[in-house]
């Protein structure tokens, strides 16, 4: 007998919320600028719970296609990652992208997009900074939580450099990365070194300085492709052992 939806995984639930607004999107259904329905509502109808809802909602907003703004509702965004053909991760798969060729994109791009944040970010980004910092610290015990959060985070950052271009180019780097990274995070062993190389980043741009806000996020990324090459032979290690007990069983 097959699973009701309650019954799956809380990532598949996700994933369920993920692929029907992909699915209103593709179809016109939902345009960019348009609100989605309310949490509620929209839960019932889908035969979920609101929690599933909302960590959909979340994976959605981390890739840039929702925008959630607190107390009005959550929106598509305007001029939304395309979920066709002609994305960015379909002609990576295509092409044969690899992982550290896209973190040597975004160590080039990113390093100078923190420099510019520095030089020319607002209060309204210092404080949009802080409170994402304040998000990771919070979410280290939830590591699909921490991953949204600091893929927030590098979109401020993005945003405060000023330069709308390099933040799209930015953006569509970021959202390849993080469907390989929303793989293997569950396989992180210890997220605070870099919740605290965040929050160090964000000091860095409050204070203005260009220079130690290129060099740490620098740092930064080096670290988090390490950090991820380990996370994904983890999660072969143990696909391999499920694969071998379920030979052996």
């Amino acid at each position: 007998m097959p699973r009701t939806k309650q019954e799956l995984p809380e990532t598949d639930r996700a994933m369920y919320v993920v692929n029907h607004i992909r699915s209103l999107i593709e179809s016109r259904a939902l345009r960019p600028g348009d609100k989605i329905p309310p949490e509620r509502g929209f839960a019932r109808s889908l035969k979920l719970s609101r929690a599933s809802l909302r960590t959909g909602i979340n994976y959605l907003a981390a890739m840039g296609v929702m925008k959630v703004r607190h107390g009005v509702g959550t929106f598509v965004a305007d001029g939304p990652p395309e979920f066709s053909k002609t994305s960015f991760s379909l002609m990576g798969t295509l092409h044969g992208f690899q992982s550290w060729q896209l973190f040597e994109a975004r160590l080039i791009l990113e390093g100078n997009l923190a420099a510019l944040a520095a030089e020319r970010g607002k209060e309204e980004h210092d404080i949009a900074l802080a409170e994402e910092v304040a998000e990771i610290f919070a979410s280290l015990e939830s590591p699909a939580d921490f991953l949204i959060h600091d893929v927030l985070f590098h979109r401020i950052v993005s945003q405060a450099s000023g330069n709308p271009i390099l933040a799209a180019l930015m953006e569509t780097i970021t959202s390849a990365l993080y469907e390989d990274r929303r793989k293997t995070v569950e396989c992180s062993i210890d997220l605070r070194e870099s919740a605290e190389m965040h929050r160090k980043i964000y000091r860095a741009i409050r204070a203005r300085n260009p220079v130690e806000a290129r060099r740490l996020m620098e740092q930064h990324l080096q670290m988090a492709q390490t950090a991820q090459g380990m996370e994904g032979h983890r999660v072969g290690k143990q696909t391999r052992g499920a694969v071998r007990q379920k030979q052996s069983s």
